[in-house]
């Protein structure tokens, strides 16, 4: 049985909770991402624009080579659903190419624009082996620069264990969300949170079927 499902939240008893980043990578926020990880020892996963990763190759290495994921985020950052099935499966493809070409094997996971689907993208994505990933709180929005406070409290309002986290390090000015990533890093590792990639979530909640 293929699974189509957005995944938004897992299952898990654990503490782990997988903090996801789109449409890098970005010269100056993607670093900063990165610091921020390193610091707290853990992991993140990277759904990045294929444009963005040939315009930026040397920083999708550096994030693959800090042991981070890349996922799929298409080749252009269009919405999925307005285009033919073709066009489509040729903007997985493109951004695809080029995840494997950084990383050496193929990418896991896939997050449509705009979190733009119906059944026919989702079987599409499900057929080349991606689950399909969305996010807990999409109502912090940070991509509309919403304040720092705003990010904060529509998060840590539905994070539990199991969660999928989205924030954006790239297109525009990303500085809100850094440092409200920073302040949520602190709090959960604090909390006794381990910070995972995506396909390690899956993976955990996997095990315990």
């Amino acid at each position: 049985m293929v699974n189509i499902a957005l995944v938004e939240q897992e299952p898990v008893q654990e503490k782990v909770v997988a903090f996801t980043f789109d449409d890098g990578p970005h010269p100056v926020y993607t670093h900063q991402v990165l610091e921020i990880f390193r610091r707290a020892g853990g992991r993140a996963t990277f759904f990045m624009i294929g444009k963005e990763m040939v315009a930026h190759p040397e920083i999708s290495a550096k994030v693959r080579r800090e042991g981070h994921e890349i996922a799929n985020h298409t080749y252009t950052h269009p919405d999925l659903t307005k285009l033919t099935l073709e066009e489509a499966g040729g903007e997985l493809q493109r951004a695809e190419n080029l995840v494997q070409e950084v990383t050496g094997q193929p990418a896991r996971c896939f997050r449509p624009p705009y979190f733009g689907v119906n059944d026919d993208i989702l079987s599409l994505a499900a057929e080349r082996g991606y689950r399909t990933i969305g996010a807990v709180n999409g109502d912090a929005r940070d991509w509309d620069n919403p304040g720092v406070e705003h990010i904060l409290e529509h998060t840590r309002s539905v994070v539990k264990p199991g969660s999928v986290l989205i924030f954006h390090d790239g297109y525009g000015d990303r500085s809100q969300t850094v440092e409200a990533v920073r302040v949520l890093v602190d709090e959960m590792v604090a909390e006794g949170y381990r910070l995972v990639t995506v396909s390690e979530l899956l993976e955990i909640a996997e095990d315990m079927q």
